[in-house]
């Protein structure tokens, strides 16, 4: 039997883990045509909805005055989403609280799901991230002209500014209202892509060390691993809470566009 070798060994490709891949038949990569609707992708956007109804459902099917563990979960996430909504844009937000407490709890499941063995990151792809970004930006749009009319082009037009630079903020501010979107996605996208490809990267590591030195040389990159997933642990929430608290701050700029 050939005994690899070292660049075999550290051929290391993190970029792999993101293509997204048919389930059936051929299994390989999706080109233009498709090669078939079951992905991976579509597989873990699935396990996503379920691991959240399951929460949900089962958190609140034996509602008691002691709450279970899986009933706490659910309240204390619901309490910190609604807090949010109500503390960055105002009672009046309250009625989108279910939108906003989807967008949330979809974002932190499904990255949370990604970072199990073998799973598949649905929230590193900006079809996805970008389709979640738009939708919030043409909704706060809508909602922005149906409640405000034109007074919601004050959002663009700083009156406390000189005359002479009324204009020129108009405009920027004009151009950084529809980059919104690209930043809203890309950031998410962006962050937990980097993330697992270090992990990847790592993960490699550990394992052509461990067959060249015949396991100590693998100490190194595991506790790097390790340290990496405690942090990626922390990304997968705080950028969950980033996305869903920009999304409360554009819902306030369309609730308040004179403020």
């Amino acid at each position: 039997m050939a005994t690899p070798t070292e660049g075999e060994l550290f051929a290391i490709h993190p970029m792999d883990q993101f293509i997204v891949s048919s389930l059936g038949g051929e299994g390989g990569p999706v080109g233009m045509a498709g090669i078939g609707m079951f992905t991976n992708q579509v597989l873990w956007l699935a396990l996503t909805v379920v691991a959240i109804a399951a929460l949900f459902v089962l958190g609140s099917r034996g509602r008691a005055m002691v709450p279970t563990r899986i009933q706490s979960v659910g309240e204390m996430i619901y309490g910190f989403v609604y807090k949010m909504v109500e503390d960055v844009a105002g009672r009046e937000a309250i009625r989108f609280f279910p939108y906003i407490m989807t967008l949330f709890t979809f974002i932190l499941f499904a990255n949370l799901l990604a970072l199990l063995p073998y799973s598949f990151s649905v929230t590193s792809h900006v079809a996805v991230t970008g389709v979640l970004a738009m939708l919030v930006f043409l909704g706060v749009t809508i909602l922005g002209f149906v409640l405000n009319g034109p007074k919601f082009l004050k959002l663009f037009w700083a009156e406390d500014a000189p005359l002479a630079l009324r204009p020129i903020l108009a405009v920027i501010e004009l151009i950084s209202y529809f980059v919104r979107p690209v930043s809203h996605s890309i950031r998410l996208g962006a962050n937990l892509m980097a993330g697992h490809a270090v992990l990847k990267v790592f993960a490699g590591f550990a394992g052509g060390l461990a067959v060249l030195t015949y396991g100590p040389g693998a100490a190194v990159p595991i506790l790097a691993i390790s340290t990496m997933y405690g942090l990626e642990l922390l990304v997968a929430v705080v950028q969950a809470y980033v996305f869903t608290i920009l999304t409360c701050v554009y819902l306030n700029d369309a609730l308040h566009p004179g403020h």
